[in-house]
């Protein structure tokens, strides 16, 4: 660096020059114009922002002609003929209106405490509270706390209809919202604005308002609820679903407790009674209990599983909160064309309530709760479960039954406990008995060609309250065998793996675990049938075979595409089990499935493989006469081949002329069905088509605790409620696509048959005629049968020099090996018809001659790797159209199709064991 004289004059010459002060001057003129340029937007981006919310705010509504009440207009519920089958309340499910003076403190403290605990001091907005959600925002913790107050909240819910707002037009009913908040402080009082939000919020469970929750939940005055009792209701309003007491009460519980920290914080709880309300075991009391309400009658059924499909499409296709679809649902006026058809529901209604059709002896579940306060003033709760083992830790060992045959019985057993429990001299707060009628029973019926469900029963017995427990949609049971068809046969049909007539060894065989599959009847195998037989018969061992063959993960995947909701996969296991197992061929899986999803399945099979998602409304119209919702399109995709479909049937329907749903026949209508029976027959099914009309009907306990009544035949109920439904109705036909030939084959390998072999089986002819897919019929011929000559000195096949001998045709089947113990009793009906490989190959050697074959010319070698033993080879029986004949009747003595029932456990139970008891499953 030069810092002589000479440099520094350089220096000062350089910064006075005049290119240095140009780029100076520059410099500094930007430097104001950017300053300038950023006032003028800032000053011009204020008074358009201020323009826009002077241009919300006078378009807002006059304060003084908006109604914050909770009120609204009657909605009606038309059948599929325009006739009103329901008016829903006027005042919104379950809702009773209160007074703010008998509301307890405690509740409305809780509110205030949970929800906007600046309620009492703010003008209508919180601000800091919005500076406080502003700053979560913007520090990365998200939406996750509002800033919207008690006042906002009313305005939201009973004046403004926030569903598929764009983001300006949310920005435009927030600004709003916050400007009538602060005018409607000035015309309202504190307590009106608080008792008309509590006369309107959800609270779950088709509750609206506190007065309703109380006596719902808790089966009291809302006077009366505790401190403990009014933070449960509290802590609901933020998400009435999942923060539901009655079915999430470990989540409800969560925020309770947060609740009675906010009431203690904010001095409206003292800590003795924050205590005391956290070790009140306030859940055990949780009921769920119907309301008197303004409704013209107790919803049916139908309408309760209506009511939650609109809430669902009104969240989903128009943007509702579930709040606000529900208000507009109950309150809306609105117009709701059903697809129920009113005669179809009555008829099934009256069947399935006709005493004729069960025991004499009437059964029914118990539902006790019970509530005393002790001599210190601690209120204990008791619920059915709880109350027995208190029961029998202090008095021994005593059995509370759940299920009893009289209610006088039933009666000494509650005053038993209740006598029991105030022996001390506690005193009753509360308590409740319901009794529910047993066995119970769901069924629902579908037109497979719209989707449009006419019928839905979700129980038996007087239906007393509204959205109760729907077994026909809310309900999962074990299938049984009714899910064969949708899981293994019609999978492996579509596929090209299989065939009608592919022939399956009903023989031993076990689950890759090491377990042996067992079929209904214990220890019955019937040795090699086709799979139209196979599914007629509802045999087991077939069934696991052809989903072993094609895999459990397609049979999945085709249960998926069925419909079937309540499927697990292996990513959502529930301790530990799912449903992408071998057991799922018989019913093993680990929720089960509801009644309406198995209907919808088997209408796809009775629509050409055509899935259409249930549809129970097509219009809804709001009360001025605009369409609101337009469900006239079904939802509808392809699962099956049209020839798929169609073979399935006619299997289907040999189910009925022949195997185990004989009763489900009707007189004038082709039927196509499976039947299904559970482990220890706790659950029956029979899921069935006609030409018209699907249905499915499920029968057993709902605590899945007894083994159901022989003397009980759902499948006659079926048919008792569709002979009366298809009166008059011409004679319909399952109609055959192109694309389907016939072929005459060997029954005992589904391979083109062998004159001189087939024909000349000892226990008469196995040709039959069989319905193919045209791209799937067999080329081969059989390899089955096998006509050997036997030398009858050694048993042996004959040498040469052998001259006692006998020939006849035997069917060839491997070499079994040593039997295990669990099998070694077993034998399959066609074993004395059989010959195996091993047999095949030992010549006589206690005559002389040459070691030439003595099977006969035109049969098939006797190695043992042309042996039929893989599903690949398997299936069936006689088709519809036999024109052979199969002469094993003789060997079916013994075995009653209406007993082969396949049976599976109830997951639903016990989810981990799902896959261990579908052995018996028919």
């Amino acid at each position: 660096m030069n810092y002589g004289r000479q440099g520094i004059k350089q220096k000062k010459k350089l910064l006075n020059s005049a290119a240095t002060r140009l780029r100076t001057k520059l410099g500094v003129f930007a430097i104001k114009f950017i300053l300038i340029l950023a006032i003028a937007v800032v000053v011009s981006g204020s008074c358009l922002v201020l323009g826009s919310v002077q241009g919300i705010i006078s378009s807002a509504p006059d304060v003084s002609t908006i109604d914050v009440s909770p009120d609204g207009f009657a909605t009606k519920i038309y059948d599929n003929e325009s006739n009103e089958i329901q008016t829903l309340s006027t005042t919104g499910s379950n809702r009773i209106s209160v007074e703010l003076d008998v509301v307890p403190l405690e509740l409305q403290h809780a509110f205030v405490a949970i929800e906007d605990e600046r309620f009492y001091e703010h003008n209508g907005i919180d601000i800091r509270g919005i500076i406080r959600a502003g700053y979560n925002t913007i520090t990365g913790g998200g939406l996750s706390q509002g800033a919207s107050t008690l006042t906002q909240q009313l305005l939201k819910n009973n004046v403004f209809n926030a569903y598929n707002e764009t983001d300006i037009e949310k920005i435009k009913r927030k600004v709003q919202e916050q400007y009538l908040a602060i005018k409607l402080e000035t015309y309202m009082s504190k307590d009106d604005i608080l008792e008309n939000y509590l006369n309107t919020i959800n609270l779950g469970n088709g509750y609206y308002g506190v007065q309703a929750a109380a006596n719902g939940y808790f089966g009291k005055d809302v006077s009366e609820l505790t401190l403990s009792e009014c933070a449960v209701i509290a802590s609901i309003t933020q998400n009435p679903t999942k923060l539901n007491p009655l079915k999430y009460p470990e989540d409800n519980q969560e925020r309770q407790q947060k609740v009675l920290r906010n009431m203690l914080k904010h001095g409206y709880i003292t800590q003795e009674e924050y205590d005391e309300a956290l070790a009140d075991d306030v859940y055990a009391r949780v009921e769920g209990l119907d309301i008197a309400t303004g409704s013209s009658s107790t919803y049916s059924y139908f309408v309760d599983t209506l009511i939650e499909q609109l809430i669902d499409d009104l969240m989903t296709q128009k943007g509702y909160t579930e709040t606000q679809a529900t208000n507009l649902i109950y309150k809306g006026g609105l117009q709701v064309y059903s697809t129920q058809d009113t005669s179809m529901q009555e008829i099934a209604d009256e069947a399935i309530n006709n005493p004729s059709f069960y025991p004499s002896s009437t059964e029914f579940s118990i539902n006790y709760a019970l509530s005393v306060k002790n001599a210190d003033g601690k209120i204990i709760n008791y619920s059915h479960s709880t109350m027995q083992t208190w029961y029998q830790n202090v008095q021994g060992n005593y059995n509370f039954s759940l299920t009893q045959t009289n209610e006088d019985t039933a009666q000494q057993y509650v005053d038993t406990y209740r006598e029991a429990m105030t022996a001390n001299g506690e005193t009753v707060v509360a308590e409740s008995l319901h009794y529910v009628i047993q066995p119970q029973l769901s069924f629902s019926l579908m037109d497979q060609h719209t989707g449009y469900v006419k019928v839905l029963v979700g129980g038996r017995g007087e239906k007393s309250g509204n959205r109760t427990l729907n077994r026909a949609t809310d309900s999962p049971r074990q299938p049984g065998s009714s899910i064969k068809p949708l899981a293994a046969y019609g999978p492996a049909l579509d596929t090209g793996a299989i065939t009608l007539a592919s022939a399956i060894d009903d023989s031993p065989y076990y689950y890759s675990s090491g377990q042996l599959v067992k079929n209904f009847t214990a220890g019955e195998y019937r040795g090699l049938m086709t799979v139209r037989e196979a599914i007629y018969r509802s045999q087991n061992v077939p069934a696991v075979k052809v989903l072993t063959l094609i895999t459990p993960q397609v049979g999945f995947n085709y249960l998926e595409k069925f419909g079937i909701s309540t499927l697990v996969s292996p990513q959502k296991a529930i301790n530990g089990s799912h449903d992408i197992v071998q057991p799922l061929a018989l019913g093993g899986m680990t929720l089960g499935v509801t009644n309406i999803d198995m209907t919808a399945a088997y209408a796809a099979i009775a629509n050409h493989g055509t899935y259409t998602k249930p549809v129970y409304y097509t219009a809804v119209y709001d009360y001025k006469g605009n369409l609101l919702l337009d469900n006239s399109s079904s939802e509808t995709h392809t699962v099956l081949k049209e020839q798929t479909a169609w073979l399935l049937t006619s299997a289907l329907e040999s189910v009925i002329t022949q195997g185990t749903g004989t009763s489900a026949a009707l007189s004038n209508q082709p039927v196509a069905g499976k039947t299904g029976t559970t482990n220890n027959e706790t659950d029956k099914w029979f899921c069935g088509f006609t030409p018209y009309y699907t249905a499915s009907i499920w029968l057993g306990y709902d605590d899945n605790s007894k083994v159901l009544s022989k003397s009980i035949s759902h499948t006659k109920i079926w048919q008792t409620i569709m002979s009366q439904i298809h009166e008059g109705l011409s004679t319909g036909e399952f109609t055959q696509p192109s694309g389907i030939v016939t072929a005459q084959v060997c029954s005992q390998s589904g391979k083109l048959a062998v004159a001189g072999l087939c024909d000349e089986d000892p226990r008469g002819s196995q040709v039959i005629t069989e319905y193919f897919s045209a791209d799937n019929v067999p080329t081969e011929e059989c390899d089955t049968h096998v006509k050997v000559t036997i030398c009858n000195d050694s048993g042996d096949v004959a040498s040469a020099g052998c001259t006692n001998t006998s020939t006849r045709v035997y069917i060839k089947k491997s070499s079994s090996g040593t039997a295990s113990d669990e099998e070694s009793s077993y034998s399959a009906y066609d074993s004395s018809y059989a010959i195996t490989d091993e047999k095949l190959s030992r010549l006589c050697s206690l005559h002389n001659g040459s070691n030439a074959s003595a099977v006969k010319p035109g049969s098939q070698t006797t190695e043992a790797s042309q042996a039929v033993t893989t599903p690949s080879n398997t299936a069936g029986t006689t088709a519809a159209n036999n024109n052979g004949t199969n002469g094993n009747t003789s060997n079916t003595t013994g075995t009653s199709a209406a007993h082969n029932n396949n049976q599976s456990s109830s997951a639903a139970q016990n989810p981990t064991t799902a896959s261990q008891n579908w052995n018996t499953a028919e």
